[in-house]
């Protein structure tokens, strides 16, 4: 005895609404794409015309009108570059209080950010109210009041006075207050329970499961303390001192007129540390901005 089977046979009027769809959206996707590319374009323009223009001889830097591909493409703007700075040791500052700042602020952070979403203690809610003061005051009001309190520890002129105002911000401890309240209390409980103290807790626990905000945090006050100009400049007393910001703008600045070539060229040099960065943490910067409901 043999069954017959029959396949289902699908409605002329689903068959006609897919089709639809599919069309629409074979329509409707290059209107999408179209104005994604020219945002994208206009972003990336000025990158482009920065690369190119490290690759330009003076003139064509000047013309008018502008030229995007260089007439006679040179490498004398990166030789210049090497031969005025000291770059050797003005990327060792420039690494060592980007790494040192970097590192405070997601030890100090990321201790502070626990205690205010986890431990209950007399003022928790006034110290919170104070970081979220602190976060709304620009840093220009804050500028002069720390380089005198600097300039009395007698610490200008030294790679310490560039990296010390800088080791934990009002940011990252808001950031990962706002991860670490979102983790279960229960883990901590039981870690108790087993006779962990605070500090292996925080080491143990806490610290695994923050990785993507610790990844944010460290993306952003890397790039804020590598591009950092202003503080560098008033503090540091000599070139040994120095950072690349710093040395690249003064190298650029000639006795009448600024050299773009050598200005562009440098600012090629500083962004590529930057951008390597980034594309290492890049998966874990946007799960972490995913998570602390940054937008």
């Amino acid at each position: 005895m043999s069954t017959l089977s029959t396949a289902p046979t699908a409605h002329p009027g689903t068959d006609r609404t897919l089709r639809r769809r599919r069309i629409r959206q074979t329509w409707g996707q290059p209107w999408l794409y179209l104005p994604l590319a020219g945002a994208l374009l206009l972003m990336i323009a000025p990158f482009l015309w920065m690369l190119s223009g490290s690759f330009k001889p003076e003139a064509d830097i000047r013309r008018v009108p502008p030229v995007l591909i260089p007439t006679a493409p040179t490498t004398a703007n990166y030789g210049e570059l090497f031969s005025t700075l000291d770059f050797t040791s003005m990327f060792a500052n420039s690494v060592i209080v980007a790494l040192a700042v970097t590192a405070g602020n997601l030890i100090f952070c990321s201790m502070l950010g626990y205690a205010l979403a986890k431990l209950e203690f007399r003022g928790q809610r006034a110290v919170f109210l104070l970081v979220m003061g602190t976060l709304m005051i620009p840093g220009l009001v804050t500028f002069v009041p720390l380089y005198v309190l600097v300039s009395n520890m007698q610490l200008t002129g030294s790679l310490v006075g560039l990296i010390l105002p800088f080791l934990a911000g009002p940011f990252g401890v808001f950031l990962m207050r706002q991860f670490i309240s979102t983790l279960p209390d229960e883990l901590i409980d039981a870690a108790r329970v087993d006779g962990c103290r605070e500090l292996a807790i925080f080491a143990r626990i806490i610290l695994p499961l923050t990785k993507p905000a610790l990844a944010t945090l460290g993306i952003i006050t890397f790039l804020g303390s590598w591009n950092n100009f202003l503080w560098p400049l008033v503090v540091a007393q000599n070139e040994s001192q120095y950072t690349l910001p710093v040395g690249l703008a003064l190298a650029s600045s000639g006795q009448s007129f600024t050299r773009f070539g050598i200005l562009l060229a440098g600012a090629m040099v500083v962004l590529l540390p930057v951008m390597i960065v980034f594309l290492l943490f890049q998966r874990q910067f946007v799960a972490g901005i995913a998570t602390t409901g940054l937008k």
